[in-house]
């Protein structure tokens, strides 16, 4: 069998998945249409703008679409005689029957070294823990969430310095390395009705949640460490903030420091005309900031323009 010229469904949506499926096009892969995510309004003035993934499918002329709930709107996909369904970071959970319309299967491509970080934040959620080592997963797609047999794995390193759009590129070439290794003898097996999958140890499981609005309030009582990854693990979107003088602060870039002085744990202060957050255990650099309704400026910027009291404490 040649997997090439299975007729593959690909369902993803930002830009990193847009990435793997513009890989599978020029690499000739019979892509017989796409699912996204609906058009989201964008900007200032809420223009209805197309996914990535939806962008590439345009560029070359694909079938996509774009139910609302998948869950709910599916039915369609019965007729279209798939082969193969392949989900990269879609962003909605898909029903069991809608998987079944696959012969040959429906495969994921996980961002995490499964079986850790099942769930809708992997990457991010990996940072936070300041994991060096992050990667993604070829699995079965099941009912359970993430859950399903694997076939597959591919590491890369992520540096301290590094944030969660440098993670979330990394992520992308590992998909397309991860996809050209493993998916062809996946679906020669699955054509001669085998199954090369390796189950998942349910004792090493952990869980990433999604990140939620209340996720994206830095919290003032972790130390220096752990906030820095913290920071990372949002920037730049959607960035963790704390609360200064009741309005959101942005943090997009942080870094460690020592210092000779000590403010009261949750201080925003400046020493020698730089920006420090103090925490826990010592204060924290604070190189990039976003004030509410501003762009981007760096932390002197900001100081030098808030006229900060000494050691004015943030929420």
């Amino acid at each position: 069998m040649d997997a090439k010229k299975s007729r593959l469904l690909y369902m993803g949506t930002p830009f990193m998945s847009s990435r793997l499926l513009e890989h599978l096009i020029l690499e000739n892969w019979n892509v017989i249409g796409v699912v996204t995510n609906p058009d989201r309004p964008k900007g200032r003035k809420g223009i209805l703008t197309p996914s990535p993934v939806k962008e590439i499918a345009n560029k070359y002329n694909i079938p996509c679409y774009q139910p609302t709930k998948i869950r709910k709107d599916y039915l369609w996909a019965k007729d279209l005689e798939i082969d193969c369904i392949l989900t990269f970071a879609y962003g909605q959970i898909v029903p069991e029957e809608f998987l079944s319309f696959a012969q040959f299967g429906a495969y994921n491509v996980h961002g995490s070294l499964l079986p850790k970080y099942r769930g809708a934040a992997p990457i991010q959620r990996a940072i936070m823990n300041g994991d060096k080592v992050l990667g993604a997963t070829l699995m079965r797609m099941v009912k359970a969430m993430d859950a399903g047999e694997m076939f597959g794995k591919v590491t890369f390193s992520l540096g301290e310095e590094e944030n969660c759009e440098d993670a979330f590129y990394k992520m992308g070439n590992a998909a397309i390395s991860l996809v050209d290794e493993y998916l062809p003898k996946v679906l020669n097996a699955a054509s001669n009705k085998e199954n090369i999958g390796i189950q998942q140890k349910e004792d090493e499981v952990t869980f990433a949640s999604k990140i939620s609005a209340d996720d994206e309030h830095l919290p003032l009582d972790i130390s220096c460490k752990e906030a820095k990854n913290y920071i990372r693990a949002l920037s730049p979107e959607p960035s963790a903030y704390v609360l200064f003088r009741g309005e959101k602060l942005k943090i997009i870039s942080a870094d460690l420091a020592e210092l000779p002085i000590q403010k009261e744990n949750g201080s925003l202060f400046i020493f020698k005309k730089d920006l420090y957050l103090q925490l826990k255990d010592g204060a924290l650099l604070i190189k990039i900031v976003q004030p509410a309704g501003k762009k981007q400026m760096d932390g002197r910027s900001f100081a030098n323009g808030a006229r900060l009291d000494i050691g004015e404490l943030l929420q």
